[in-house]
């Protein structure tokens, strides 16, 4: 059986599971937006900080800023995976990678929560 270090231990099936529902829970962030958006024309600062001031938004989007993160995640390591056969080249991809999202995801947390 061949084993892959930066697969976490994870399965195919755990991977195609993140990604769905992921995608699911993003898929409904944006036609929420996209919806909100359209339904306040008039749209102003103090109308859209209040939505993101109730704690059920911040909830939403932190569960929006983790789904996007691990559907990331997944969709880069298998394409990482399959596409880059030099294992420093990809392992060292792969940590950039994860690097990144875990800034992008702390920087997310800090706007919404406000640091």
């Amino acid at each position: 059986m061949v084993t892959n270090i930066t697969n976490l231990g994870r399965s195919g099936l755990s991977d195609w599971l993140i990604q769905r529902v992921s995608a699911v829970i993003l898929a409904l962030y944006t036609l929420f937006i996209v919806g909100y958006l359209l339904f306040n024309p008039g749209l102003d600062y103090y109308t859209w900080s209040g939505l993101f001031a109730q704690a059920w938004m911040r909830i939403f989007s932190l569960l929006a800023f983790i789904s996007l993160a691990a559907h990331a995640w997944v969709g880069l390591w298998t394409v990482t995976t399959d596409y880059m056969k030099s294992t420093g080249a990809r392992v060292g991809t792969q940590l950039v990678i994860i690097l990144a999202i875990f800034v992008f995801l702390v920087w997310g947390i800090l706007v919404l929560w406000g640091a």
